[in-house]
């Protein structure tokens, strides 16, 4: 028979586990929907201010950025400056991509990269507030061989280790070419295998995952805490698979975001990379499911 005191102790020992249980069913942070910048490109181009306006009217209160690399400004407007004007409009930049940077430009490295002056880059994304920094893509000339992901993967670790000292978190960001076998082994697997996997987590791409004719849920299981950030990106009903609004398509989001708390989702993003018409209106489209369905 247990005594006062063990039963208070027991108890209280059940009570905690309650609530770090309940903690897990929402890992991820329900006060942000955000969205990934790409989507609205073109308004970004025009007029930065105005566009993010538009954004946050929409009821999206983060972003995720996608073009440092290069220029190393985000949006024309150095850290501090892009910073404000986020503030102004009620948004937090979570997150932003970059690109490796074995890629040259016009004959020349390519600055604002994982290989080329990460130092700045880390520095501007702290000035930022960013919680993350995402290889974005490979381009045709960065894949290669899995001998040559293996090598990625020691450039992503290091990446990472800078990342780290900023209070940052280095990610990948897949699409479906990691999901093409090479000498019977996904490149994915051999970044997965060969990342330290607390300095480098991914950004599943939900669309691209399932385009690679690949199971979302069967990646977290297989690699649970691995997965802080999703791109939440819906696929038609048709041979084509073609992009459309999220909750408009084939890609079961409710079932998937079950499995937030073993994925260790922190934030998610929604990104379109075409759009039927005015992207606005696509990513309001989106926003009005996600709110109703999976937040």
């Amino acid at each position: 028979m247990l005594s006062r005191r063990s039963f208070v102790k027991t108890s209280a020992v059940l009570s905690a586990a309650g609530v770090m249980s309940n903690y897990k069913l929402f890992a991820y942070d329900k006060r942000y929907i955000g969205l990934q910048l790409y989507t609205v490109r073109d308004a970004m181009a025009a007029n930065p201010a105005a566009a993010l306006a538009k954004v946050a009217k929409v009821g999206y209160n983060s972003v995720e950025g996608a073009t440092y690399t290069g220029d190393e400004k985000f949006y024309g407007m150095g850290a501090k400056t892009f910073k404000n004007v986020l503030k102004q409009n009620g948004l937090v930049m979570m997150s932003s991509h970059y690109r490796l940077g074995e890629e040259q430009t016009n004959g020349k490295d390519t600055m604002g990269t994982m290989l080329h002056d990460w130092n700045k880059a880390v520095d501007d994304a702290a000035e930022v507030g960013l919680k993350y920094m995402v290889c974005a893509y490979l381009s045709d000339v960065e894949r290669g061989s899995l001998d040559h992901y293996k090598k990625l993967a020691d450039d992503f670790n290091k990446a990472a280790e800078r990342c780290k000292k900023a209070g940052i978190q280095f990610c990948y960001h897949n699409h479906d070419f990691e999901f093409k076998q090479q000498d019977g082994k996904y490149p994915y697997e051999t970044l997965l295998a060969n990342t330290d996997k607390d300095l480098v987590k991914m950004e599943m791409d939900l669309y691209w995952v399932t385009k690679a004719k690949q199971d979302p849920i069967k990646l977290i299981n297989e690699n649970p805490g691995r997965f802080p950030l999703f791109h939440v990106k819906d696929m038609d009903n048709t041979p084509a698979g073609n992009f459309t609004e999220v909750g408009n398509g084939i890609i079961d989001f409710k079932n998937i975001f079950k499995h937030a708390d073993k994925a260790g989702l922190k934030y998610f993003f929604v990104e379109q990379d075409q759009t039927p018409g005015d992207p606005f209106n696509s990513i309001t489209q989106s926003y009005n499911y996600i709110k109703k369905n999976l937040v």
